[in-house]
């Protein structure tokens, strides 16, 4: 509430400033001036990035807000509603685990004093892949947690990670992420691939062989058996630097066989084909597999080929890997 107050004064002194100076392209326009001069410190800064990204929306920090005891994060929401009173959203992360602890009641509660939104890592639907994981939830907890939370009004978004089970598990993994995601039915699902280095615990397992990691085809591949099997109403959201096809986007179902679509027609590739596009992806060159079609963008990625091709010291892959730890 302390942050909240003083994210008021912040934004009032900002306000006031656009009054006093008349400042030509008001309030938005001075709080842009501010971001870029960047001589405010970060307290400054980040009140003056959200007026300028026009202060309508609130996400309350750390991975699990909704873990607070019910009647504090009430007056915490009655507060932050009732000091900016034009906020149209307040969002915040939340566990499967803690969601199905809380009661019915609870979520409503937090439903009426201004929360709009929860977002779940759900990452796999597997039991055998979450305890592998150490995820601390069951299958069975995802879909209570989610369930109440859609129950008591709120809105959902369950986050995915393809390439999680590996070569081993991706079959499950694809098989009963969906099953999972079916029976909880969320707003929205968003895919955030997988990518390990240190110091996850996972990185130990790759070193030793025991966990091999998916191929980015691979990791296409099971893609396409997750959304073949999905039965939702969800909005479907690929929206992360590391995921692969980003433009793999839509409403479900009506937008289902576009979404399959768009992963056959990038398998249908020849392997050259698939890796001038993956490295162009990661270096930013291509947004979407139409891109391909581009003459300047296909010409500046087959030059960034031969360089790599060239040096002997890596792979197309082995550089697509480095792009993708720079994202981390």
């Amino acid at each position: 509430m302390k942050d909240i107050e003083a994210a008021e004064d912040i934004s009032d002194g900002i306000k006031e400033m656009a009054g006093q100076t008349g400042y030509a392209g008001g309030v938005r326009e001075l709080a842009a001036v501010i971001c870029r001069q960047g001589r405010f410190g970060p307290r400054v800064g980040n009140v003056a990035l959200w007026l300028w990204r026009g202060g309508k929306s609130v996400f309350l920090q750390d991975s699990n807000t909704i873990i607070m005891r019910t009647p504090d994060l009430v007056k915490v929401l009655t507060c932050l509603r009732s000091t900016f009173p034009g906020v149209d959203r307040v969002t915040s992360y939340g566990r499967s685990h803690t969601a199905a602890r809380k009661s019915p009641a609870e979520l409503r509660e937090l439903k009426d004093a201004g929360l709009d939104r929860v977002h779940i890592g759900l990452e796999t639907g597997s039991d055998a892949l979450l305890a592998y994981v150490d995820k601390g939830c069951t299958s069975r907890q995802h879909i209570e947690g989610g369930r109440k939370v859609r129950e008591a009004g709120l809105s959902l978004c369950e986050y995915v990670m393809p390439g999680l089970g590996g070569k081993k598990m991706s079959a499950e993994h694809a098989t009963e992420t969906a099953r999972v995601l079916n029976e909880i039915d969320p707003a929205y699902i968003r895919l955030r691939s997988l990518y390990v280095y240190p110091p996850m615990g996972l990185w130990d397992k790759v070193q030793e062989g025991e966990f091999e990691m998916l191929t980015e085809d691979e990791v296409v591949e099971e893609l396409g058996v997750l959304i073949e099997k999905l039965q939702v109403t969800s909005y479907l959201k690929s929206d992360h630097i590391l995921n692969l096809l980003m433009e793999i986007e839509g409403k479900l179902p009506e937008d289902k066989q576009q979404c399959l679509d768009i992963i056959g027609r990038y398998l249908a590739l020849p392997y050259q084909e698939r890796l001038n596009f993956q490295l162009g992806r990661r270096a930013g060159y291509y947004g979407s597999l139409g891109d391909l079609e581009d003459s300047d963008r296909r010409q500046k990625v087959d030059e960034a080929m031969r360089r790599v091709n060239a040096g002997g010291h890596s792979t197309v892959e082995e550089a697509v890997h480095r792009l993708k730890h720079g994202f981390i």
